[in-house]
């Protein structure tokens, strides 16, 4: 992986109390609205997580891809991570 691994990990480890603080507020029967909201919030974060690892992987791994004349797998690879993402 070429992103940048801290801020990567620190945004997973953000994601993962931001859960586990979901599952409390799930079993303590919080209100919907503010439940709902801190989905979103880890969602948020997650995506951004997502976003610094493609960034890294097309600044890196496609860009040495398409100099060493060897894109096609690279450009599938993008192209099913977009289907994914507009899903």
């Amino acid at each position: 992986m070429k992103a940048d691994k801290d801020k990567v990990t620190r945004l997973l480890k953000t994601a993962r109390g931001q859960l586990d603080g979901l599952l409390k507020m799930v079993e303590e029967d919080r209100y919907c609205i503010d439940i709902s909201n801190q989905l979103m919030a880890t969602q948020a974060i997650l995506k951004k997580a997502n976003r610094e690892i493609i960034h890294a992987h097309l600044g890196c791994c496609v860009k040495e891809a398409f100099e060493q004349g060897d894109s096609e797998e690279k450009i599938d690879e993008i192209l099913a991570v977009m289907d994914k993402l507009s899903k």
